[in-house]
């Protein structure tokens, strides 16, 4: 969505900048593009990266200024990111050369069986929209705890000072456009159940108005309790007795808007499952393509397992800028294996030993072995089998869907510092429950299990257990050249992140596009389905000679993923990138356009 302050972005100080359209204070322009020094943002909304962009200004670092655009973002970006849910933190510490992580994604409750998403009364899984709008759907949210930690072991600035400018964004709104509008309205009926998501986000019984103002006096209210207490006041105190409050006993309207076709079920979780979540801090995947070497999210994300798989195939094909419809063969012939591996193998339990396995160059080989380059496999295709030799595909196992909606932020600082982080509360709108008095939307991350087994007679890894944390896609990545910082990106997009990613590394790197062409240029998604969703724009441009082949294009949809990014460039520089288009394009800015 894109959003306009009504007043103006809030600097750290309280005091305003001039509003982030078409530039802001230190005449840094905030567009799709920019490119200078001293450091970088890029977000989808103009008001979340000029907060970052104040806080580098200020003399924050990178994960300063990724924390202070995150909350900012729970505000102007309520459907898709918030402190009720969470994701994934990638952080390059330019001091020690490494990149280290924050798994920061909902766990499920200790009750949580197999059994979760099935209807007791005719054993058949709920409907996906059942089992999202009810309780059973929340899962413990990771995101403040991943905002306290990133900011105490990385940053430099205390979270309660980097809650006041959203908190302040929040107290005076923002103005509606018509893609948070139509976002409210494609939401009516789910929200229109709930006393307080109706009171929020359909006054007078109807989506708001576009040009209207949206203020979250509640919202600012607690990022400002939080500020005051700390974190524990999510986990253990009063907000976090609201939360169970709002998943065990549903605040269903007695006067509701529009109707709703299933029982609102309650959940399960506890106060004692708030109070004992954990972050975990797993080593990131790492592997290597030409002359980059590559960093993602280990599990329970697939993100980082399913581009290093991809990208390790296709350089075993040879590929180059000259032959593009080549290039755009293998992309989706690699995708097509790497999302069967991924569904077969990949959850929060996966051993690291299956992990370096399939981002390995020897399985990369055993995949790549199924590619024609004159014709396209017939999808959905096989696993691969893990425990064997060769190129002989598994015989179990098949397609699986995930995840719909996310946020995606890109930080750098002048000392060399990168956050790549994604986060989410999962479907746009969340469970469609916003807590009581606190301003924010709960997830229904708990919906990205599968609710059956997908995989049989094999096992699934991603079906629901107790504690457990469901599988994502996101896919949080950052890219080094002879050691240095070449390029993060990351992308909201639900299963789509991945073909995202990797989509815009074939591009920049394979197809020789700038940063701002890679971002730009149609997209396609082949995720071991029969048919590729495409934008459009590249069925037009490049179906054609791929139908030829063999591919198959299902129906087209108006885009894929929305991307954020930055490319460090010779002498210090930046050169930050956002979507021109997409999701009514991004905000990406500089501190210093000039040196």
């Amino acid at each position: 969505m894109r959003i306009r302050p009504v007043l103006g972005v809030l600097t750290l100080s309280g005091a305003l900048l001039v509003a982030p359209s078409p530039a802001f204070a230190g005449g840094s322009a905030l567009g799709p593009t920019a490119t200078g020094y001293g450091g970088a943002v890029s977000t989808v909304d103009p008001t979340a990266t000029a907060v970052g962009i104040d806080v580098l200004r200020r003399g924050g670092n990178a994960v300063d200024a990724a924390v202070a655009a995150a909350a900012t973002l729970g505000v102007t970006e309520p459907f898709s990111a918030g402190i009720g849910g969470g994701g994934f933190f990638v952080y390059y510490d330019a001091r020690k050369r490494s990149v280290q992580t924050i798994d920061g994604r909902e766990s499920g409750p200790a009750t949580m069986k197999e059994t979760h998403f099935i209807d007791p009364t005719d054993n058949l899984p709920y409907e996906f929209a059942e089992a999202r709008v009810s309780g059973l759907s929340v899962g413990t949210p990771g995101t403040l705890a991943t905002w306290e930690s990133a900011t105490k072991k990385w940053g430099t600035k205390s979270l309660a000072s980097l809650l006041q400018p959203a908190a302040k964004v929040a107290d005076r709104g923002f103005k509606v456009d018509a893609t948070f509008r139509q976002q409210v309205a494609d939401n009516a009926a789910a929200f229109g159940q709930f006393d307080s998501t109706k009171a929020l986000y359909l006054p007078n019984g109807a989506p708001p108005a576009v040009g209207s103002t949206l203020r979250n006096p509640d919202l600012a209210d607690t990022y400002r309790l939080i500020a005051r207490q700390g974190t524990d006041v999510l986990y253990k105190g009063s907000v976090a007795r609201d939360i169970v409050r709002t998943v065990q006993k549903p605040p269903v309207s007695a006067t509701p808007v529009g109707t709703w076709a299933y029982p609102i079920r309650p959940g399960t979780l506890t106060l004692n499952d708030l109070a004992r979540y954990d972050l975990r801090h797993p080593a990131p995947t790492k592997s290597k393509f030409r002359d980059l070497t590559v960093y993602g999210m280990n599990t329970p994300s697939s993100g980082g397992v399913a581009v290093s798989e991809a990208l390790n195939i296709l350089e075993t094909a040879g590929l180059s800028k000259t032959d593009v419809t080549k290039a755009l063969h293998y992309y989706l012939e690699a995708s097509a294996l790497s999302f069967a591996d991924r569904n077969r193998y990949v959850g929060a339990y996966t051993p690291q030993r299956v992990v370096d396995k399939l981002i390995s160059d020897r399985w990369a080989a055993q995949r790549a072995c199924q590619i024609d380059p004159a014709k396209a496999l017939t999808k959905p295709v096989p696993p691969g089998d893990i425990n064997a030799k060769g190129c002989t595909p598994a015989k179990v196992g098949g397609p699986t869907e995930q995840g719909q909606s996310t946020t995606n932020l890109t930080v750098a600082d002048r000392w060399g510092n990168i956050v790549e982080y994604t986060f989410t509360i999962e479907q746009t709108g969340g469970n469609a429950m916003v807590v009581p008095g606190r301003g924010f939307l709960l997830n229904n991350e708990l919906t990205d299990f599968n609710f059956t087994n997908t995989q049989a007679p094999a096992a699934d890894p991603n079906l629901p257990g107790p504690n457990k944390r469901p599988r994502s896609s996101m896919s949080p990545t950052i890219v080094l050249k002879d050691g240095q910082p070449f390029l993060a990106l990351g992308s909201p997009g639900g299963a789509t992140i991945i073909t995202t990613v990797l989509q815009i590394l074939l591009n920049r790197v394979v197809l020789g596009q700038t940063l701002p062409q890679a971002m730009a240029a149609p997209r396609a998604s082949q995720r071991n389905t029969a048919g590729i969703q495409a934008e459009p724009a590249f069925r037009t441009t490049y179906g054609p000679s791929l139908t030829a082949l063999g591919h198959t294009f299902a129906a087209d949809v108006p885009e894929l993923g929305a991307a954020t990014a930055i490319e460090f460039t010779r002498n210090g520089g930046f050169i930050a990138s956002a979507e021109p288009a997409r999701r009514g394009s991004g905000a990406a800015a500089v501190v210093h356009p000039t040196r």
